[in-house]
């Protein structure tokens, strides 16, 4: 990623997994409080529990092993990063966790010298800054466990500056659907019914309408599938839960039979599995760019503004002129 020119000055991390602040003062960005807790209509997730399950994941003896996925999201946000020709003197992170966007920034940057990097513990349900703070917010693999994600985008839109840009990454409505498949079809056959065991994810057609609601402009949206080969399905649900990433909406079935268990392992390879033994399971991450606007960005034409209709298309190398045909030549 050499001589992208490209900078960050200062990250700022909104952490809820309980990391201690890091030394200098933030003072000067101001704070806001949001709306309370009890005013907010959408309540899926138990957010207390995802607390818990990420503050037990990060303490547990090797959990680097299971960074793998969050290291390569974190990645490919930093690429779209880097394609903004753009400098970015105030960034911040939403849900930072060991922080993979900060590691990634800090290797592909074209100048040697380490972005100052603060952490910050708040929820990322309400993020504590006033308008018009930041000139870049990022977020990587947190949204996705947001109750409110209309608000969410709302406050994202408020915090930056005009001119801003939103750059993020969540996981969509098709991850874990083998998994989630053949969880149902175990339960169907061994219970008579089945509860959800996969949190509810946003799917792609919905996530453009809610970043231009908040009112984003310019915006981009574009789906990556990561997929991952293990011996089976309990390495799968070992993993997930490692990863901090465990099922923690309200609906959420306590606990599953063991032979529940040993039914959904085999359906799933018998439907899913690979020639070696291996059961694949896919990751489908939302990527999204928004801007805040400004004057100065390119504004759409006016509507009944083109001097040529779609039913012109089959006659335009007649209403081509000869020195346009001469240049395509």
């Amino acid at each position: 990623m050499s001589g992208i020119p490209c900078r960050l000055r200062r990250l700022l991390s909104l952490s809820s997994l309980g990391c201690p602040p890091g030394s200098g003062s933030i003072a000067h960005l101001g704070w806001r409080r949001w709306s309370s807790r009890s005013e907010s209509p959408m309540n899926v997730f138990d957010r207390k529990m995802k607390r818990r399950q990420k503050n037990w994941a990060s303490s547990i003896p090797g959990s680097e092993r299971y960074d793998y996925l969050k290291e390569e999201v974190g990645s490919r946000v930093v690429d779209r990063v880097f394609d903004i020709v753009r400098t970015f003197p105030l960034a911040l992170d939403i849900g930072c966790g060991k922080g993979y966007i900060a590691e990634n920034l800090n290797k592909k940057r074209p100048i040697e010298t380490e972005i100052p990097i603060y952490r910050v513990l708040a929820d990322e349900e309400f993020l504590p800054f006033k308008e018009n703070t930041f000139d870049l917010i990022l977020s990587s693999l947190s949204l996705h466990w947001v109750n409110d994600l209309p608000c969410a985008f709302k406050q994202i839109h408020s915090s930056l500056k005009p001119d801003g840009v939103f750059v993020g990454a969540m996981m969509g409505g098709e991850t874990l659907y083998e998994l989630r498949c053949s969880l149902q079809l175990a339960e169907l056959e061994r219970e008579g019914g089945f509860a959800p065991h996969i949190s509810p994810f946003t799917a792609v057609t919905d996530l453009g309408n809610l970043l231009e609601q908040a009112g984003f402009t310019m915006l981009t949206v574009d789906i990556d599938e990561i997929l991952v080969n293990y011996p089976g399905i309990f390495e799968i649900m070992e993993d997930l839960q490692g990863m901090g990433e465990s099922n923690c909406a309200w609906s959420r079935k306590p606990l599953l039979h063991r032979d529940t268990m040993l039914a959904a392992a085999a359906i799933y390879k018998e439907m899913y599995g690979n020639d070696d033994g291996s059961v694949p399971a896919t990751f489908q991450i939302l990527y999204m760019i928004g801007w805040k606007p400004h004057e100065s960005q390119a504004k759409p034409a006016q509507r009944g503004s083109a001097t040529l209709s779609f039913g012109d298309l089959g006659n335009i190398s007649k209403l081509m002129t000869r020195k346009d045909k001469q240049s395509f030549k």
